[in-house]
């Protein structure tokens, strides 16, 4: 996935990166190819249910790496699949990958690990939680909520 900065042209590469160039608004930090952060991680990796993953792989977000044949989605079938699954799969995506920038979890399923959706803080990739077809979305859950409650004092 590609996005463009709304200030093109003050960018090098035209795509969002982090950070800024010399002008204070633009999205990007410089040309592409240095080897930075952000040039490994480009991938959004995906633990949900088969719905939300047949979605979410439609619209382009599925990739095999060719070499290890290693898949960023994760599909979450309840009643088959285990706690210890849904953790190593998590552990995978945020720890052992190096190419990940977004991980996408089902709420319900975040649920189950939720000590260490709760205990992430590296900034990449960065865990978004996600409603699915059969379980609505709970804002009292969600940990990106709580933080920012927690940074407002609320």
């Amino acid at each position: 996935m590609r996005l463009v900065c709304p200030q093109a042209s003050c960018c090098k590469t035209k795509v969002l990166q982090r950070g800024f160039d010399n002008d204070e608004n633009c999205w990007t930090i410089g040309s592409q190819g240095r080897g930075g952060m952000t040039d490994r991680r480009t991938l959004i990796s995906t633990i949900a249910d088969e719905d939300t993953n047949t979605g979410l792989l439609l619209a382009g977000v599925g990739q095999t790496t060719p070499e290890t044949q290693e898949k960023n989605f994760f599909v979450y079938r309840e009643g088959k699949t285990t706690k210890e699954e849904v953790k190593q799969a998590f552990d995978k995506f945020t720890k052992d990958r190096d190419d990940i920038a977004i991980l996408l979890i089902n709420q319900h399923v975040a649920e189950l690990i939720r000590s260490d959706i709760d205990g992430f803080t590296a900034a990449f990739p960065a865990v978004l939680e996600i409603p699915s077809k059969d379980h609505p979305y709970d804002p009292e859950k969600d940990s990106v909520l709580k933080r920012v409650k927690r940074l407002y004092g609320e």
